[in-house]
């Protein structure tokens, strides 16, 4: 089974997991009723499935049921004909990202960071300030929500890995998650550092701690998307590699 298969099928299932998940014909839609976050509530098609305009407007009809943006992502090889039928809808292209996989096997040794100790959320306390650390790492407000917080259990507890770097004073400096592995695959995503403790080396040491425990627990392909060239070389350092490209749709009219 290809790369580009094997991922568009663990966002299915990643998407399955969700608090309220909608199948509609060739389409999974992911939605948490605790936000409203576009990144957070998007759908994706069946990798393969022959998908007609009727089918669109039903995913349409589906989302704007529940108050929320038409949006979806997914691995551009898996539905090569979506993207048209798609702007002939009206939907826009948001982004077309292309993703880095870790496989094959390959060791991981998450390197050492002077003063910091990686470790994973033991509770709610925990995991509000993992959070606030990477709101404030991508530009937003450093505080977590009760939703927020329950996203990092569910997270936990179905099976994923959440990650965070402390230092001697307990300061949280950032961190990351992995979903739940289908079939051998996890997403890695929210890799994220404050401002105050970035160039020391953390982003790369909490993505290959991620990615070490995702292969002590048997998952043997990894991936992600870097946000620029900065994370893109962070990621390469430690093994990961460009493979495939993922789109990004919306209808936000």
């Amino acid at each position: 089974m290809s790369v580009d298969l094997r991922i568009q099928k663990s966002v299915v299932a990643n998407l399955l997991r969700r608090p309220l998940a909608v199948a509609l014909g060739p389409f999974v839609l992911g939605l948490d009723p605790a936000t409203g976050n576009p990144g957070v509530n998007y759908a994706t098609p069946l990798p393969g499935a022959e998908i007609t305009p009727s089918d669109v407007e039903g995913l349409v009809s589906a989302f704007r049921a529940h108050d929320r943006m038409p949006r979806l992502e997914y691995v551009a090889a898996c539905v090569p004909g979506l993207e048209a039928l798609l702007g002939a809808r009206g939907f826009t292209l948001e982004a077309r990202h292309e993703y880095l996989v870790h496989g094959g096997g390959a060791h991981v040794v998450p390197p050492d960071v002077p003063g910091f100790a990686l470790q994973e959320p033991e509770n709610d306390a925990d995991r509000a300030r993992l959070v606030a650390a990477q709101n404030e790492a991508f530009g937003e407000e450093p505080i977590a929500s009760d939703a927020d917080v329950a996203r990092l259990t569910r997270v936990q507890e179905q099976g994923g890995i959440v990650l965070m770097a402390v230092d001697h004073d307990g300061a949280c400096a950032g961190g990351g998650l992995a979903v739940a592995p289908h079939e051998g695959v996890s997403e890695i995503a929210g890799i994220a550092v404050r401002p105050a403790f970035r160039r020391r080396g953390l982003g790369g040491a909490v993505t290959a701690g991620i990615t070490a425990r995702l292969r002590a627990r048997g998952t043997d392909l990894a991936w992600l998307e870097a946000s620029g060239e900065d994370s893109w070389r962070v990621y390469e350092r430690i093994g990961f590699r460009a493979s495939g490209k993922r789109l990004y749709l919306r209808d936000a009219r």
